[in-house]
C-alpha cells in the first residue's frame, strides 16, 4: 500500500479538471494575443475562466491576475507594493513562507525597507495587539501576514489584520495559497490589498496561479514584456493552466462543505488515534479546529534513535509525508516555522496534510506503520 499524505505541498490533479484541460488542449491552440479568428477564441477562454474565478469570489474579473505560481504573485505583490508605494516599513512574521520572507530578506538587504517581525506565539498565533504597536510606530507599512501556516496549520484572523490595516493607512498582502479552495473568501468585503492563489494546491495543475489585486491599490508590472494580462505581466498566457485552476476552483466551492466535513474528520480521527498508540505525541500549531487549517496535522514524536531518519523510515513504509524538525544550532537546515515557535529540538516533527481523496483506511495504515517506528526507535 501507498498513502499519500503530503496534499500541502500539492495535490492530485481532479479528473474533472484534467478533462476540462484535454478538451481546450484539443480544440485552442491560438495565441490569445492574436487578433484572428484562433487568437479570439483562446482569448474567449482565458476571460472566461478570469470571470468564474471572479464570481466565486465575489470580485471583478479586472482584479485577476493569472501568474505562474504562488511564488511569483507574492513577490509582484509584496516587491511591486513597496517600491511603487515608495514603503519604507514592513511587517510580517517570523513563519511566513520563505516566497515571502526572502522577498522582504531582499529588500532589506538593498536597502529599500526596514523590516520588523511581530510577534507568534508557541502555537504560531499572531499577536495582534504586537501588530497594532508595529503599525503606530512606524510610517506608512506593508503587511504580509499569511491566512494559514503551510506547516502547522495555524490561521490568522483576516478580517481583524484587515481593519488594523485600513485604520494605519498600511498595505495589506496576504498568502491564501493554502485556503484558496478550501475556505470561501468573499473579496468584496475582505479589507485586502493582495491575495494569492496556487492551482495545485487545490487540484488543479502545477505552474499557473493568480494574484488578486484589490481596486483601491495600482501597481506596475512584475514582469515586463507585450500587454498580456492587461499589460500587467508580459508573457503568453498558459491557457490550459488557466482553464484548469477556474474548473479547480468550481470544483472545490462546490464541494466545499462536504470535502471540510469528510477531511476534518480525518484529521481528528488520526490525532485521537496516534494519542492513543503513541506515548507522549503531541501537536504542533494550533490544536482548536477553528483556528486550524483542516488540511494539516504538524506531528511531534517523542524523543527517538535515528530521529533523523523518520521522513526516509516512513517512506520506505509506504507513506508519503513532509515536515522535519527545528534547527537546533545555526547550521542545522531545519523547519524555520518550527524553530520560530520554540518547537523542540530533540523530537521529530512530520506534517502529516490530507485532501478530499484520503481515506480512512489509509489513515489506519499510517497510524499502524508509524506506531511501529516509533516501537522500534524507542
Amino acid at each position: 500500500m501507498r498513502v499519500y499524505l503530503d496534499n500541502a505541498a500539492t495535490t492530485p490533479l481532479d479528473p474533472e479538471v484534467m478533462k476540462e484541460m484535454y478538451k481546450v488542449m484539443e480544440t485552442t491552440y491560438g495565441n490569445p494575443s492574436s487578433i484572428h479568428a484562433h487568437g479570439r477564441e483562446a482569448r474567449t477562454v482565458i476571460e472566461k475562466s478570469r470571470k468564474t474565478i471572479a464570481n466565486l469570489l465575489g470580485t471583478s474579473p479586472a482584479e485577476i491576475f493569472f501568474t505562474s505560481s504562488g511564488t511569483e504573485a507574492d513577490n509582484t505583490a509584496i516587491k511591486c507594493g513597496i517600491i511603487d508605494h515608495n514603503i519604507k516599513h514592513a511587517i510580517t512574521s517570523r513563519i511566513e513562507h520563505h516566497a515571502v520572507l526572502h522577498t522582504f530578506e531582499a529588500l532589506e538587504k538593498a536597502g529599500v525597507i526596514k523590516l520588523s517581525f511581530v510577534n507568534v506565539d508557541a502555537k504560531g498565533n499572531i499577536d495582534y495587539d504586537h501588530l497594532e504597536t508595529l503599525l503606530k510606530e512606524n510610517e506608512r507599512s506593508f503587511v504580509s501576514i499569511m491566512h494559514a501556516n503551510n506547516e502547522i496549520g495555524t490561521l490568522s484572523d483576516m478580517e481583524r489584520i484587515g481593519d488594523l490595516c485600513e485604520a494605519y493607512n498600511a498595505i495589506y498582502h496576504c498568502d491564501t495559497v493554502q485556503t484558496m479552495g478550501h475556505y470561501k473568501h468573499d473579496l468584496s468585503k475582505l479589507k485586502a490589498h493582495f491575495l494569492v492563489c496556487s492551482a495545485h494546491k487545490l487540484h488543479g495543475p502545477k505552474g499557473v496561479g493568480f494574484l488578486h489585486i484589490n481596486h483601491r491599490i495600482k501597481i506596475k508590472p512584475f514582469i515586463y514584456g507585450g500587454a498580456q494580462e492587461r499589460n500587467m505581466r508580459g508573457g503568453t498566457e498558459n491557457i490550459y493552466g488557466i482553464v484548469g485552476l477556474a474548473k479547480a476552483l468550481e470544483i472545490a466551492y462546490a464541494e466545499m462543505d462536504q470535502h471540510q466535513q469528510h477531511i476534518q474528520g480525518l484529521k481528528s480521527y488520526m490525532k485521537a488515534q496516534l494519542i492513543e498508540s503513541i506515548s507522549g505525541i503531541s501537536f504542533n500549531g494550533e490544536t482548536d479546529e477553528d483556528k486550524s487549517l483542516y488540511t494539516v496535522l504538524n506531528v511531534q514524536f517523542p524523543e527517538m534513535e535515528m530521529a533523523d531518519m523518520l521522513l526516509f523510515s516512513l517512506d520506505i513504509a509506504g507513506i508519503s509525508a513532509s515536515g522535519g524538525s527545528a534547527c537546533s544550532s545555526g547550521s542545522d537546515i531545519g523547519s524555520h516555522v518550527l524553530t520560530a515557535i520554540g518547537a523542540s529540538t530533540t523530537r521529530p516533527s512530520v506534517r502529516f496534510s490530507f485532501s478530499k481523496y484520503t481515506t480512512k483506511e489509509e489513515i489506519d495504515f499510517t497510524v499502524t506503520k508509524v506506531r511501529e517506528l516509533c516501537l522500534v526507535n524507542a
